[in-house]
């Protein structure tokens, strides 16, 4: 009987120890709260599930964050800073500690996928500046506690754009021949024909440019890109606005720094980055009510966050 008891005993132990890791595993810091939207925005959690995030939903690190359509979406962290995601972005919440009594602790770092954001540094970089962080394929940016504007173009992206606006026009050329008058038809087969052939071999560059990820392919892009997306269609590479404060990029091609006022790019991780004599025309047209009566974050456990499961 004792022993019946104790093995109950032991179960019940090992079950309660479960339970607890469980919980602990499923924790996350909480990195900051949705305070702002103007459109979807999702969230992959570090066990692969996706979410719809809502306005006062929580964002905890580990969480990548992207952001769809043409929407906006604000987040203000733990410090009081801000990061605000255009339309297009995937951003991972990679760290993030901050508390008033243990400055030893401090960290903020970021990872940038794709698209742009804005950051408007906080509490944690005015007294760590060397400890908050955005990570991009182009280099890593010191964000200290600058308000600064980050856009990455990945060259693929660019080329996806690229290849389906080549393709719309391929067709419209191709189905104009069947469109024209009887007097026409002709001559505007020809004409059509011809294009349509040196569409399709541009279209193969764009596609074989993806593939490989070339930076060349920006020559092309603009000229069928105009006026196609809310997102700005530039040369593949990572481009800086500092706005206020000063940040660092830095990458396997050098560093460098820029202040309030100038533009920065590099073209890949490779490759020194350097000023731009002006702004190259990056768009960054923030809602105005993301910048005014902006509430505090809540971090607590009782938020009114609404958030949906995607299964």
């Amino acid at each position: 009987m004792n022993l019946l008891k104790s093995s109950t005993a032991i179960n019940a132990l090992l079950l309660l120890t479960l339970l607890s890791a469980a919980t602990w595993v499923q924790a996350a810091p909480v990195a900051g709260t949705v305070i702002h939207l103007s459109g979807p925005l999702f969230v992959k959690k570090l066990d692969g599930s996706m979410r719809v995030l809502g306005e006062q939903s929580l964002v905890e690190v580990g969480d990548t964050l992207s952001t769809q359509g043409k929407g906006y979406a604000q987040v203000r962290l733990g410090d009081d800073s801000l990061l605000t995601l255009q339309p297009g972005t995937v951003l991972s919440v990679d760290a993030f500690a901050y508390d008033v009594n243990t400055p030893g602790a401090d960290a903020a770092m970021f990872t940038l996928k794709q698209g742009g954001l804005r950051s408007d540094g906080g509490l944690l970089g005015k007294r760590s500046q060397d400890r908050s962080t955005l990570i991009t394929p182009g280099g890593r940016i010191g964000l200290q506690s600058a308000s600064v504007v980050v856009f990455y173009q990945p060259a693929a992206v660019v080329a996806t754009r690229a290849s389906s606006r080549l393709n719309s026009l391929a067709a419209g050329l191709a189905s104009s021949a069947g469109q024209a008058d009887a007097s026409n038809t002709a001559f505007v087969a020809a004409v059509s024909a011809r294009y349509v052939y040196r569409l399709a071999d541009v279209l193969a560059s764009v596609e074989s440019w993806a593939a490989q990820g070339k930076a060349s392919l920006a020559a092309v892009v603009p000229a069928f890109m105009s006026g196609s997306s809310s997102v700005p269609v530039l040369p593949p590479g990572l481009y800086v606005e500092v706005i206020d404060g000063q940040v660092i990029l830095a990458n396997k091609g050098g560093m460098q720094g820029f202040n309030a006022g100038q533009f920065g790019f590099t073209q890949s991780i490779a490759t020194p980055p350097g000023l731009l004599p002006k702004n190259p025309g990056l768009p960054f047209t923030v809602p105005a009510s993301f910048f005014s009566n902006v509430p505090k974050a809540n971090t607590g456990s009782g938020s009114s966050a609404v958030e949906c499961q995607v299964r």
